[in-house]
């Protein structure tokens, strides 16, 4: 499992390509092995450094996948061998598809009440197959303990949180010992994608690594100063770590396998 597992800005990441993670996640689902997922772009890593619920949250983690592509090029400039973006929402429509075929109930947490049961009913009609052992919006923090004991009981294999950063990271992090799943992974504004209610960026921006541009677009007043400060920050972060003499003696450096 840390065939390609490296350590960047105190992160342990795992560099693997799409497949590979569907792959890993669908073989511990089958064998009951407890999964918490994570996927880090520039900005959880810029207020990681100063966050150490968030951090702890992150490297607690049994996969943590590269979302964001300034990342991966980040990664690739320091030396680490990094096949492909694993962005949260392909992952999401790659594990409903997954959990379709093996029959894995899944439980969807997050967003307001119109968006997740517009979500779950875009996924059923998609997926007719698909289990959705249930769904619950986001705005909970009242009653955390009714919202994981409805989890439990809805006997789900996977759990979807689509909760802001780090609010998610923490959720998950504090009860998944009491969510009787076996894979939980967070997944920010998926549920908005998959309702229709936010246009994903055309393919082309995807991979140019200009999504966040395409955000901002679209909610300019909440999105430019989040993305201009963490980007400006991610950037330094990337100088000093090029700079610094332990990158260019260590920069290859693994986690033994």
């Amino acid at each position: 499992m840390n065939k390609n597992k490296f350590s960047m800005f105190g992160m342990a990441l795992d560099g693997w390509s799409m497949d590979e993670t569907v792959g890993l996640i669908r073989d511990r689902i089958r064998q009951g092995v407890f999964t918490q997922h994570v996927v880090v772009n520039a900005a959880k890593m810029v207020h990681a450094q100063k966050d150490a619920v968030l951090m702890e949250s992150i490297t607690s983690c049994d996969i943590v996948n590269i979302d964001g592509m300034g990342v991966v090029w980040g990664a690739r400039l320091l030396g680490f061998e990094v096949p492909e973006r694993v962005a949260g929402v392909d992952l999401f429509y790659r594990l409903i598809e997954l959990s379709e075929v093996e029959i894995f109930p899944v439980f969807l947490l997050g967003a307001d009440e119109e968006v997740v049961r517009k979500c779950s009913q875009t996924l059923l009609a998609k997926h007719p197959a698909l289990k959705i052992a249930g769904y619950h919006h986001g705005y909970f923090w009242d009653n955390e303990n009714e919202v994981v004991e409805e989890i439990r009981d809805s006997g789900a294999k996977l759990l979807f949180v689509a909760i802001t950063s780090p609010k998610k990271e923490c959720f998950i992090n504090r009860w998944k010992s009491q969510l009787g799943v076996s894979f939980v992974m967070g997944v920010g504004g998926t549920f908005d994608v998959v309702a229709g209610k936010v246009n994903r960026a055309p393919v082309w921006m995807q991979r140019a690594g200009l999504e966040w541009f395409y955000r901002v677009i679209q909610e300019p007043r909440r999105m430019w100063k989040r993305y201009l400060i963490t980007n400006t920050l991610f950037i330094l972060m990337l100088i000093r770590g090029l700079l610094s003499k332990k990158y260019r003696e260590n920069g290859m450096s693994r986690f033994p396998v």
